[in-house]
Order: structure tokens, then C-alpha cells, then sequence
């Protein structure tokens, strides 16, 4: 019998925000899976819903943001269903979370030494200071921090923006949790710099059996290195595979849009302009029926603007499209400026999440 790794699952996850608009649906119903020691990635643009997503595994959402529907279950059990104790456990000793910018996570008043110290002795109350001060370096040794025995005494703003999103790694390591949820960690960093922590992350899965859970806008960098992607758009997955069958064969429309952004190595200028894609998300304050993309595709039929459409399985892959793929090279979008397929594009700026 096969062992079961399932360390994580959404399913049908809904999360609505109360706003003085009405009801924004960020999420509406996703569901994806992580396995122990698993690199999945959730990709898609600004407002896809996929930092909601990840806030929401740590019940991290903010006073007007409610989980509405579906559940998420860690290790079988219902996170919305635990008490404040067990919460307290759950976050850090099971899952644990890295931003984008590491640099607002840190008091600038606590040397970093103190705040990994605090983290320490949150979760271990028993740990003497020295215990703490020597597990700091340790950790700090982990995530390659240079000469960390005197590091521990620099306050943040000592240090570079690569080295504190490794301080805030080794912050989410303290308590050693199973899971890792990576909310753009790379995003303000410099493409060498973005490198290094990548082979961190990497070097942490192998040594940790760490299951990662990696958000991004960034495509072409995700697909280097996770077993498994997943494709949001509007607070819906679209498509989710191993990197290699969605690259290669997208069965989606809009990923093969986001695949016609990238610029590939050695492009010039005069090899043509790059496959812009006019027009913006949904409204989220007034989600429509039918395939949220919809609006966008150069696809587009009458039954794509009646229902969303079921998942269609394609070896590995899966993907909710009408239309059989893959979808080729030529399928051409419309430019910003130009309108899509049966009716004009929404206005630039509407729409889209905060």
C-alpha cells in the first residue's frame, strides 16, 4: 500500500473581505494539495488571490477577511477548527511563513540575535538563553549567514535585503515546522541574490523534508525548481501540473498568456514585441458567471460566458478550459488598446484585488 505523504489540502476554499463596497470574493473555491517534502508553486498576476490563499493556511487574515466556505486541512485536521492553544502550535511548529519584505518583519530596536532568541523561547518557554543564543547561531549557520556568532549582535538595518530574508528563513525554521509558506520571498531581490535563495530553499527541502508552498508572479523562475504548479486567476485555479507538461503544453489560455510575457534569454528588440494581453481581472465585488477570463480570450465562446468550465485532464496535468489543448504558438492575444473577442476590453485599472 502506498504511504500517504498528504501534508496539506484546500478544498473548495472560499475567503470574502467586507468592504464599504459590498463583498469582495478573493478565493472561490480552490483546491490543491501539498505533500510532505513538496515544492508547489502558485502563480499568477497581482489579484489572483494567491497571498490571500497563503494567509489564509495561517489564519493570518485581517479583521474584514473571513474564511466562507470549503476547509483546509493540515495533516487531516481542520485548522479552522482549533482553539487558540493549538493554533499557537500550528503556526511554527508545523507551518511557518517568509514575506516579500523581510525588512518590515524585524523590531529595528531588537538586534537580531534578541528577536531569534524571542521566537526560540516562544515556542520552546523551557530553553535556557544560552541554549537560545547557541540554537541562533546554529540556525544562522543553516542559512549561511556569514561569521553569525557576531551577527547575532546587528540590529536589521546592518544587514542587506538578502541576508535578512535569510534571517527571516532561519526565524521560520526555529520551531521546525513541515511546512513552508513562501509569499514572494524573492520578488525585491536581485536576480544573483533571488539565486542564493532559491538554492536555500532547495538545500532545506533535501536536508528538512520541507513541503514548500511557493507564491509568486514569477513564472520562468518558479518552473526551474517546483514539482508542481498551480495557476490562479481571479481567485480560481485554472490549470495545475508539473512545470515541464504546463510550460510545454499549456491547456489553458490564460497560462499560455502568461507564457507569452516571458522574455526569452538572448531576445532582442527586433525578434518582435512581446504578447502583451489587454484589459484587466474581473471585479471582484461583482464576479460574473462563467470562466473569469473569459473577457480576455481570443477562445471565447457563449458557453465559456454561461459556466465556469469543468476540469479537463490532459496527462499530468489538469486545466478548466472548453477548448482542447494544447493551444499552440499562434494563439494570439489582444494588445493593450485593441479589443477581445466579442466585446470591448474592461477598462485598464479595473477590477483586481487589493
Amino acid at each position: 500500500m502506498k504511504e500517504n505523504t498528504e501534508l496539506l489540502a484546500l478544498e473548495e476554499l472560499r475567503v470574502d473581505f467586507a468592504t464599504s463596497g459590498g463583498t469582495l470574493q478573493a478565493v472561490r473555491g480552490v483546491s490543491f494539495q501539498v505533500d510532505q517534502g513538496e515544492i508547489v508553486g502558485v502563480v499568477g498576476e497581482s489579484g489572483s488571490g494567491k497571498s490571500v490563499t497563503a494567509h489564509s493556511i495561517l489564519r493570518l487574515l485581517p479583521g474584514n477577511g473571513a474564511i466562507t466556505g470549503g476547509r483546509i486541512l493540515y495533516r487531516g485536521e481542520d485548522i479552522a477548527r482549533l482553539k487558540a492553544p493549538a493554533l499557537r502550535r500550528y503556526r511554527g511548529k508545523e507551518a511557518a511563513m517568509i514575506f516579500q519584505e523581510p525588512g518590515r518583519s524585524f523590531d529595528p530596536l531588537y538586534t537580531v540575535g534578541a528577536s531569534l532568541r524571542e521566537t526560540l523561547r516562544a515556542h520552546a518557554p523551557e530553553m535556557s538563553p544560552r541554549e537560545a543564543r547557541e540554537r541562533s547561531i546554529r540556525l544562522l549557520e543553516e542559512v549561511k549567514v556569514p561569521d553569525p556568532a557576531r551577527r547575532l549582535d546587528n540590529f536589521p538595518y546592518q544587514f542587506s535585503g538578502g541576508l535578512l530574508q535569510r534571517i527571516m528563513i532561519a526565524h521560520a525554521l526555529a520551531a521546525e515546522p513541515a511546512l513552508l509558506i513562501a509569499d514572494e520571498p524573492t520578488t525585491a531581490l536581485d536576480v544573483t541574490i533571488q539565486a542564493g535563495i532559491i538554492e536555500l530553499l532547495l538545500e532545506l527541502r533535501r536536508k528538512r523534508n520541507l513541503a514548500i508552498l511557493f507564491i509568486t508572479h514569477n513564472l520562468a523562475l518558479i518552473s526551474e525548481f517546483a514539482d508542481r504548479l498551480v495557476v490562479m486567476y481571479a481567485g480560481i485555479i485554472l490549470e495545475e501540473g508539473p512545470p515541464g507538461e504546463v510550460l510545454a503544453r499549456p491547456g489553458h489560455p490564460y497560462t499560455e498568456a502568461l507564457l507569452g510575457g516571458l522574455v526569452p534569454l538572448g531576445a532582442h528588440h527586433r525578434d518582435g514585441p512581446l504578447r502583451g494581453l489587454a484589459g484587466s481581472p474581473p471585479d471582484p465585488l461583482a464576479p460574473e458567471e462563467g470562466c473569469p477570463f473569459a473577457p480576455r480570450c481570443p477562445l471565447v465562446t457563449a458557453q465559456c460566458r454561461r459556466e465556469l468550465p469543468p476540469w479537463r485532464r490532459e496527462g499530468q496535468s489538469s486545466f478548466r478550459c472548453l477548448v482542447p489543448g494544447p493551444k499552440g504558438p499562434d494563439l494570439r492575444f489582444p494588445r493593450v488598446g485593441e479589443n477581445p473577442p466579442g466585446g470591448s476590453a474592461p477598462a485598464e485599472g479595473e477590477g483586481g484585488l487589493p
